[in-house]
């Protein structure tokens, strides 16, 4: 039995929308967003990466790994075809002579501005298709589900 997140009728109406019909439309949306970001040819696990080092500044390879959910060996080969790429390098951790860093590149910064660019007009796109009831209801509630998931964290 699907868990009734919406509903505009009484009770066992069929008006409502499942959590699950939500996570299809949410992973519909994700799939079209990132297919429309094509900078710098990067893979899923690419971006995923050079957004989160772009976003949250230079990480420690375990750290990275860590919040990517991958494995550190995975990771290493990773950032290692980035660096070569010129997105990334490793540096020096200031606080502790023994790490390592992961930072993003001039190139790289570009890079992930660019993809972002790509991806907010791929959204933009599909909210200007909308009726202005719908662009509304997606304002308040994309911000809404954004801070739900920062409280969560």
């Amino acid at each position: 039995m699907h868990k009734r997140v919406m509903d505009s009728g009484s009770p066992g109406s069929s008006g409502g929308t499942s959590a699950e019909d939500l996570m299809i439309a949410v992973e519909q949306l994700v799939r079209h967003v990132r297919r429309s970001a094509t900078a710098g040819g990067l893979s899923t696990a690419a971006s995923s990466a050079l957004g989160r080092l772009g976003r949250e500044g230079p990480q420690r390879l375990t750290e990275l790994a860590r919040a990517e959910n991958a494995t550190q060996p995975n990771m290493t080969q990773l950032v290692t075809r980035m660096e070569r790429a010129g997105l990334v390098r490793r540096v020096a951790d200031r606080t502790d002579g023994r790490g390592v860093l992961v930072e993003v590149t001039e190139l790289g910064e570009e890079v992930f501005r660019e993809r972002r660019a790509e991806r907010a007009e791929a959204l933009g796109q599909l909210v200007g298709a909308l009726s202005e009831p719908e662009r509304q209801a997606v304002r308040v509630a994309l911000p809404a589900l954004a801070r739900a998931i920062q409280e969560r964290s």
